[in-house]
């Protein structure tokens, strides 16, 4: 991928880079503090960007997720609301 892909830009920016490192290694032991620091990060999920959703979902649909090696209660329920949100914008015609 070349660095003028959009998604690249969104997936390297400082802000993510620093919320993904430091939940590494951390799903096992406390699952719920990392669920709240990507809440954090997204802030409100009805006001909060197209782009940050993209990354959240993206970042929890990798392969520790999807394989079920990674789970928690509330890692379901927080891709459940972004997937709500996002299919109620497309609904609206503001997703992009």
């Amino acid at each position: 991928m070349s660095d003028e892909n959009p998604k690249n830009k969104l997936v390297r920016s400082p802000e993510w880079q620093a919320v993904r490192k430091s939940l590494l290694g951390q799903w096992s032991s406390r699952p719920e503090w990392c669920c709240a620091q990507l809440r954090k990060y997204l802030g409100s999920i009805s006001t909060t960007s197209n782009d940050k959703i993209r990354v959240v979902m993206n970042y929890l649909t990798g392969t520790g997720f999807r394989t079920g090696r990674i789970k928690h209660a509330c890692i379901t329920k927080l891709r459940m609301q972004l997937s709500m949100e996002r299919k109620k914008r497309v609904a609206q015609k503001t997703w992009k």
